[in-house]
């Protein structure tokens, strides 16, 4: 029987404790301390920044090279340190942590595992994308389909710190709107997600993983360092890729037309913020934005919801772990959520 190379030159207790210091560290210098100082900017200003849309401009600039190279800029800028603390957990998670642990809790189908799932994520809070490497690995350690979907999309959705941002800046209605309709949204998903999942993506999975992960050559080191070479270079090319794209298409996505209440604009929202991709709590000051331009409640329910939850670049970074149908299994559910969100939304606000 093979035992997988981190049970072989590190006790799997020692193992954790390295995966849960490199976590804690990452998490209090990315996340924690920044976000602290943002929610003393939102209580005073009632702000935490420009659109990352158009900035200090009404509109988002027409579709050309630059757009798309300063949105890659200026959201790589936003989200690098936490791009680069997912890939480490992501690759760590396969090296420090025994499959068989992640597996007994949160490798079972059904609701208890999902909602552990949710649950790890609550103090992460990161976006969609940087989430991506940790639910690769979760997945490639036997974590089950709902649990890995669960704590990817609550890291955005579910967020603390943006939903105090969004209380400071949007008003507490709006986060207490985010707060039901999203749990709402990330079990109905991630159950959706598990539900029709093909019986052939766990089988397929247990023969997928690379010499490597079963290997007992090499310190733990060397091995996550080959671990986090490999997912970079599988994952992170694309990604930049498919940054490039929706940052010179925004203009199309987002017009400044009269946003009101409508139906279509609701459907509209709903499918343009499934696919765009922002940084954390990027939804703040977009809708805040388009408030004073006029926008309704109905849209802006809409894009609360769909934009930090999943987009066009985190769902292809998770192609190697869940199908294609899966995916769309996903993004339908979630524009739906936004689409009933945003039809709510305008009844209450």
């Amino acid at each position: 029987m093979q035992t997988r190379s981190n049970e072989k030159s590190l006790s799997p207790f020692t193992g954790v404790m390295i995966f849960a210091l490199v976590a804690i560290i990452g998490f209090a210098y990315v996340k924690w301390a920044p976000y602290y100082a943002k929610a003393l900017l939102a209580q005073s200003q009632h702000t935490i920044g420009d659109s990352i849309l158009s900035g200090k401009s009404a509109s988002a600039p027409p579709a050309s090279w630059n757009a798309a190279a300063d949105y890659a800029m200026a959201y790589g800028k936003a989200i690098w340190k936490a791009l680069v603390l997912g890939l480490v957990l992501g690759s760590g998670i396969k090296v420090l942590l025994p499959s068989q642990w992640v597996s007994a809790m949160l490798g079972r189908m059904g609701f208890r595992s999902t909602a552990m799932g949710g649950l790890f994520s609550i103090p992460c809070m990161m976006c969609t994308c940087c989430a991506a490497p940790v639910a690769v690995g979760m997945r490639q350690s036997r974590a089950s389909v709902g649990s890995v979907v669960s704590w990817w999309m609550s890291n955005p959705v579910l967020n603390p710190a943006t939903l105090v941002f969004m209380g400071f800046v949007l008003g507490w209605g709006w986060a207490i709107f985010r707060i039901v309709f999203g749990i709402a949204m990330v079990l109905g998903v991630a159950y959706l997600a598990e539900r029709y999942a093909g019986s052939h993506e766990a089988d397929t999975l247990e023969q997928a993983l690379p010499p490597d992960a079963v290997s007992s050559n090499g310190s733990f080191m060397a091995r996550w360092l080959q671990e986090l070479l490999t997912m970079t270079i599988r994952l992170v090319p694309e990604y930049l890729i498919l940054v490039l794209l929706l940052g010179a298409a925004r203009a199309w996505l987002f017009p400044v037309l009269d946003v009101h209440d409508g139906i279509v604009w609701i459907v509209a929202m709903a499918l343009a913020g499934t696919l765009f991709v922002i940084p954390t709590a990027g939804e703040v000051p977009i809708v805040q934005a388009m408030f004073a331009l006029g926008m309704g409640a109905g849209p802006a329910g809409a894009l609360i919801m769909t934009l930090p939850a999943v987009s066009l670049p985190s769902l292809a970074m998770l192609g190697r772990i869940l199908s294609l149908r899966t995916r769309l299994v996903i993004a339908c559910g979630v524009v739906l959520s936004g689409i009933v969100a945003g039809l709510i939304a305008t009844i209450l606000f």
